[in-house]
């Protein structure tokens, strides 16, 4: 067998004694942060670097440096694919109204519910593309509400706007922050806003960002699992988008803004503040 594997008799005994050999608290140390690494990359779909898979093993208990993190993570071929810039695709040419932008810039709020931004992106699937609309709570980065359709017609951002509403219930005075694509300028979609009494906020022409926080999740979204994946249907690519909106980017991703907290995180911990004081 030695022959046949191209392996030498002496370093194949040898490698058989070194399996007997009872191994020592330091190995199996360095085997379980190993496979805690892997652990952490893997469900991050391979996007976390070593400050984020850093987080997750103290989190985990566990005391190691970052530095040792990224040393053991270069020696294991683990690397996290590197941002893709995103894209203009808004088409603003049509005679609807447009709004004043209300929101300028102002990303970081103190609550929930205080100011809404939204957009469409597009992903490629071997039947065609596509299209995703989605709804974000700047206060904790969270998606609140989303739709996906081989179409972008206004039907589709309302659709994610509803979901919104339905599971927030905002109050009054929410700032509507979006593009002034034909989607968000249409007649449906502004009485929706107006009905719910929302601010109607509309970045200034040509302006990516006056969005930018939900321009990145569509980057994020894009270099964690659309650039990852090649999807023959466009059941598949719905299937794992929802997946990752639902299940991995509310729940599990570190988001740098909030302090490498995910989204649901972020908002129960505020949550759990405010009952402290009310209590």
């Amino acid at each position: 067998m030695c022959k046949v594997l191209k392996v030498s008799s002496s370093g194949y005994y040898k490698w058989l004694n070194n399996q007997s050999k009872p191994q020592s608290e330091k190995d199996a140390y360095r085997l379980e942060i190993q496979q805690k690494i892997c652990k952490s990359f893997h469900e991050s779909y391979g996007t976390y670097g070593s400050p984020r898979v850093h987080d997750d093993l103290v989190e985990w208990g566990y005391t190691i440096s970052q530095k040792t993190v990224a040393r053991m993570m270069k020696e294991m071929g683990l690397t996290a694919t590197p941002k893709e810039r995103f894209v203009v695709t808004t088409d603003s040419k049509h005679d609807l109204n447009t709004y004043p932008n209300l929101l300028n810039r102002q990303f970081n709020v103190e609550e929930p519910n205080q100011a809404w931004v939204s957009d469409i992106t597009y992903i490629w699937t071997l039947e065609g593309w596509v299209y995703l609309s989605s709804v974000m709570d700047l206060f904790s980065r969270k998606i609140v509400g989303w739709s996906l359709s081989s179409h972008m017609k206004k039907e589709l951002s309302i659709q994610a706007l509803n979901m919104a509403i339905i599971s927030r219930r905002p109050g009054e005075g929410l700032i509507h922050h979006s593009d002034r694509g034909s989607q968000y300028c249409s007649h449906d979609y502004i009485d929706i806003l107006k009905e719910q009494k929302m601010q109607i906020s509309m970045s200034r022409k040509g302006d990516p960002y006056d969005n930018a926080c939900i321009e990145s999740f569509h980057a994020t979204i894009k270099k964690d699992l659309i650039y990852r994946r090649r999807f023959t249907t466009r059941a598949e690519a719905v299937k794992a988008i929802n997946h990752y909106i639902g299940s991995f980017y509310n729940e599990k991703r570190k988001h740098s803004t909030l302090g490498n907290c995910s989204p649901n995180q972020f908002e129960r911990t505020h949550q759990k503040l405010d009952w402290g004081k009310i209590s």
